[in-house]
């Protein structure tokens, strides 16, 4: 274990950096940053303000490409100083491995938190969170672990669970190649090694690209992005366009196609598959025409299809009749036992998400609703949204705002003060300089829901 300049109680001894047996010590009057390594050879990091206010968040951090894995256990540093002026705890771990790691990450971090123990004695109240992926595995750690934890947090989560991602994901790629690169051999699933995975990206988002140049290609890469939930505005740099401003929808959404292609149809593919011992999606029985009628964004592929002459019931049977793909069961099983939701909650949870997000699209709430409902445990959720674009995209108040919410929920024993006004309100008091801009939403379906309690289901 080491620390910073800032520590001032001496170490116990070298050998307390591989061992979760250090004897607990008092905290000291002045703040404490610590660093560590456990037995899994993952490291993690530590801060205890001199005026603890006996609560200690364990942050679980986003998705991380490798090779550089920092422990983290905060979103950022906007929001780390005013969580240390309030009083918090924070700690957190690198994770041991890198990519779709949810194996290593729930140990880890659970680990973090047994360290944390036994070095400051037991925190008052102990609250999980995490944006991204570290949604995911916060609520792993919310349905399994209830008893380490007194309630969770998730900001843009991967709240539908794995293998609702891994679906939907392979249904953006499919409808891509299979639309605008029939024919074309491009692989979609059981990707070898990572240069399979880059050579397949660039690929299909080089024939995105000569779409783009043609009002038919335009409406088709459109169509793929329906099936994904890709929002019209999804960056904040990009103006939010008007609301029949079909074209201009779909030029956002072509940015995003591409990236994630990229990103995560390829290459975070191919390092879950390789974890999960085969490909875990699937779109047997999909009815593709089924899944536009439920999609947020259908009335903007109507319009491109009719101003670009083409008849979208054509396409769309297109992709009906083209070849399936077929699951490794093993690998569903993996990512299914692994990575998947069955709702039931014992703690309190509130999960939230900016309405703008391309990458995790705010429908993965409605799945989460829809497991969470199926399993009993609606009274223990509440979900809220950010009026913004991209992906986490939060402000460090906001982040505040959802974390003293679930502290008032915690404390009171009842949920008061969700609705936007009064995150409003609590934003504006953790900031006063910053906009706050929680609104109401209700998001569409999430068009490949998978969890444990509808365990059939996934088309």
């Amino acid at each position: 274990m080491t620390t910073s300049p800032r520590t001032v109680a001496p170490l116990l001894a070298l050998a307390a950096l591989t061992t979760l047996t250090t004897p607990a010590v008092a905290a000291t009057p002045d703040p404490v940053h610590v660093e560590g390594r456990l037995p899994s050879g993952a490291t993690y990091e530590m801060d205890v303000p001199a005026a603890w206010n006996g609560t200690v968040l364990l942050y679980s951090h986003g998705y991380a490409p490798g090779p550089a894995n920092p422990a983290e256990n905060t979103p950022d540093a906007a929001t780390k100083p005013l969580l240390l002026d309030g009083g918090y705890a924070l700690i957190g771990s690198s994770y041991a491995t890198t990519g779709w790691a949810v194996t290593d990450a729930v140990p880890d971090q659970l680990a973090t938190l047994t360290a944390f123990t036994d070095r400051f004695g037991p925190a008052a109240r102990t609250i999980a969170w995490g944006r991204s992926y570290g949604g995911l595995v916060t609520t792993v750690l919310a349905e399994r672990h209830p008893e380490r934890i007194d309630g969770s947090v998730s900001l843009c989560g991967l709240v539908q669970g794995g293998v609702a991602n891994w679906n939907n994901t392979l249904d953006l790629a499919f409808a891509t190649r299979t639309l605008l690169a029939p024919g074309s051999g491009i692989p979609l699933v059981n990707l070898a090694d990572r240069t399979a995975a880059t050579d397949a990206a660039n690929a299909l988002t080089a024939v995105v690209d000569a779409a783009q140049t043609t009002p038919a290609g335009r409406a088709r890469t459109a169509l793929a992005a329906a099936l994904h939930n890709i929002p019209v505005w999804n960056q904040p740099a990009q103006p939010r366009p008007a609301p029949a401003d079909w074209e201009a929808h779909q030029v956002n959404q072509y940015v995003a196609v591409k990236g994630l292609l990229k990103i995560a149809a390829f290459d975070r593919r191919q390092e879950a598959e390789s974890r999960a011992g085969g490909n875990m999606s699937w779109n047997t029985g999909v009815d593709y025409a089924r899944l536009l009628g439920r999609s947020s964004t259908r009335k903007e592929v109507a319009a491109l299809y009719r101003k670009a002459g083409l008849s979208l019931q054509t396409d769309l049977a297109a992709l009906n009749r083209a070849p399936r793909i077929s699951p490794d069961p093993d690998a569903v099983a993996w990512m299914s036992r692994t990575s998947s939701f069955t709702g039931k909650l014992v703690k309190p949870q509130l999960s939230v998400h900016t309405i703008g997000d391309a990458l995790v699209p705010a429908q993965t709430e409605s799945a989460l609703r829809r497991a969470v409902t199926a399993a009993g445990s609606s009274p223990l959720l509440r979900q809220a949204y950010v009026d913004n674009a991209g992906h986490c995209t939060f402000s460090a108040a906001e982040q505040l705002a959802a974390l003293h919410t679930l502290e008032d929920r915690l404390t009171t024993g009842r949920w008061r003060g969700t609705d936007p006004r009064s995150l409003n309100s609590r934003a504006t008091a953790a900031d006063p300089t910053t906009a706050a801009r929680y609104v109401g939403h209700r998001p569409t379906p999430y068009l490949r829901p998978y969890d444990l309690a509808h365990p059939a289901d996934g088309r």
